[in-house]
């Protein structure tokens, strides 16, 4: 169901992006609850209930991120889109920040975007559109067939997107060297870490 005035937080915090494009920059994060794509290796099981999560107003959400002094915004989750996201992005962009989201792409776009990042999953596609719009698809590779996954979705993205191939987790040490070993023979491809792991940092 959509909102757009409250949305259900599950946490926002002030840290260091630690995958993909944007890794290492300084951002405001605001994670939101609620998904129904539920991945077995996801590790934000936390935020698949919404229900469970305070309704936060979205101007209080912005004053947060003013009073952390970040320049970014990413919002992830969860999926984002399942909810409104058009005031929540004008309050951000009102107050000159870089907005970027994290997304599945099953639910339909709303809000601005300066960046989008495009994390597509096996058992619940992403709609077309998101294809066309995505600045960088970030698969998650947790096996060899994961593999045919990711350039199923490289050749439906725009030619201006920036791919990514992304451990999974709890199975890096099992699927790092091939994943750097695709890369090597599929240049198309860059390797994504979550770095901020290895840092342990929020």
């Amino acid at each position: 169901m959509k909102q757009t005035y409250y949305l259900p937080v599950v946490e926002t915090f002030y840290s260091i992006q630690g995958e993909g494009y944007h890794s290492g920059r300084a951002a405001f994060f605001i994670r939101l609850g609620g998904c129904d794509v539920c991945c077995t290796w996801c590790d934000e099981k936390k935020s698949w209930d919404d229900s469970i999560y305070p309704k936060y107003e979205i101007n209080d959400i912005v004053m947060s991120a003013i009073e952390s002094k970040a320049k970014a915004v990413i919002v992830t989750g969860g999926e984002p889109f399942r909810y409104d996201m058009t005031a929540l992005t004008k309050l951000f962009k009102q107050n000159n920040f870089y907005t970027s989201v994290e997304t599945s792409g099953t639910e339909p776009l709303t809000g601005i975007w300066d960046w989008i990042t495009l994390s597509p999953k096996k058992n619940s596609p992403p709609l077309e559109k998101f294809y066309k719009i995505a600045n960088e698809i970030k698969v998650v590779i947790q096996n060899k067939e994961d593999f045919l996954w990711a350039e199923k979705n490289q050749e439906l993205v725009n030619t201006n997107c920036v791919k990514y191939l992304q451990p999974e987790w709890s199975n890096f040490n099992n699927i790092i060297q091939e994943i750097i070993r695709y890369i090597k023979s599929n240049q198309q491809w860059r390797l994504s870490v979550q770095t901020h792991k290895f840092l342990n940092i929020q």
